[in-house]
């Protein structure tokens, strides 16, 4: 398939800039992957679309307050943007402005932490070792630095906890599984009430998810890594629901490509760790989901391929067109979709 052929208009001002005061109380569109068909709902009345037996599962990942502004020691204004952990103290990073950030140049974020960068990768990344007091990287992190927002959202969030999910626990992360923005620990109460079994797996997000797909054909796109982990509790979850007739739902696409890329690499689900390039698109297979909560994605993204894939294109283009007649909200802080 071509690039073009995931592409649909969306009105600019249908990007959501900020949360709503409720996260459950985004709308859900819910679509019939046999059939097509569409119900429009509303996040808080999920238990409604679920049935006891099934299981969600979510990830746990939490993101890092990663970027960080700073001086050299020439007094020139520095952004970095930390991207993949490589070592104790040494992290793949964005830096801006890239053609004054050298090796060996040194940058200044705060009296309690400073950073030198040690090699340049491909793509115009860097490798910047950081030294810092005290023997936690991520408190003086959490100290100095400010979460990374989607280049799309341009109003500045009052409360950084509203880019988190309520369950995010592993740090980590440069961008949020938006997916699971939208539950709530009443709604995760309600939820295991029913008899719905909920599992976690931790993957965590690259800024890779917003890099543009730029070839032709969709199929010479190579998918940037992410690290990732599925804990045996939720490996042997999957496994009894699937035993018992019950579905699973996968809360966003990292854990959806977290589960098929266990599958392909081990044949079933079971506890692993590692990373993950998988790249899901029309006509691939899905060995584990049964179901999928997303948002709505950018067009010609990896993340809209992906619900094409396991939906159906004809399927997931018309909803997507759909929404936006009905003026559902879009992308990080948008409305959600469950496809069944």
């Amino acid at each position: 398939m071509q690039l073009k052929d995931f592409d649909y208009q969306l009105p600019p001002g249908l990007i959501a800039q900020t949360p709503l005061k409720k996260r459950d109380a985004s709308r859900l569109l819910v679509l019939g992957r046999g059939d097509g068909s569409m119900e429009h709902s509303v996040f808080r009345r999920l238990p409604e679309h679920l049935r006891a037996g099934d299981c969600l599962i979510i990830n746990d990942t939490r993101v890092m307050p990663a970027r960080l502004y700073g001086k050299k020691e020439t007094g020139a204004q520095a952004e970095v943007v930390l991207l993949k952990r490589l070592s104790a103290d040494e992290w793949e990073c964005i830096v801006r402005p890239g053609k004054r950030l050298k090796k060996g140049a040194r940058v200044v974020f705060a009296q309690e932490l400073s950073g030198e960068i040690t090699g340049e990768l491909d793509g115009g990344n860097r490798v910047i070792r950081f030294f810092y007091e005290g023997d936690d990287f991520f408190s003086v992190l959490d100290r100095v630095g400010l979460v990374p927002l989607p280049p799309y959202i341009t109003r500045k969030l009052s409360d950084s906890e509203r880019y988190q999910t309520v369950y995010a626990r592993e740090q980590g992360s440069a961008a949020a599984p938006t997916a699971g923005l939208h539950f709530t620990p009443e709604l995760l109460d309600t939820l295991r009430s029913r008899g719905i079994g909920i599992g976690s797996v931790t993957l965590h997000v690259g800024l890779g998810t917003f890099r543009p797909v730029k070839t032709r054909r969709i199929t010479d796109h190579r998918m940037h890594s992410e690290v990732y982990a599925l804990p045996e509790r939720t490996a042997e979850l999957v496994r009894r629901t699937k035993e018992n007739g019950g579905r699973v739902i996968a809360v966003g696409t990292t854990v959806c490509r977290t589960l098929e890329s266990v599958a392909r690499e081990y044949g079933h689900v079971t506890a692993a760790s590692g990373q993950t390039d998988l790249f899901l698109y029309p006509g691939c297979e899905f060995r584990i989901i049964d179901g999928l909560i997303t948002n709505f994605h950018l067009p010609q993204s990896t993340l809209l391929m992906l619900v094409c894939a396991f939906a159906g294109y004809e399927n997931t283009m018309r909803a997507y067109r759909t929404a936006v007649e009905k003026k559902y909200r879009f992308f990080s802080f948008g409305d959600a979709m469950l496809v069944l």
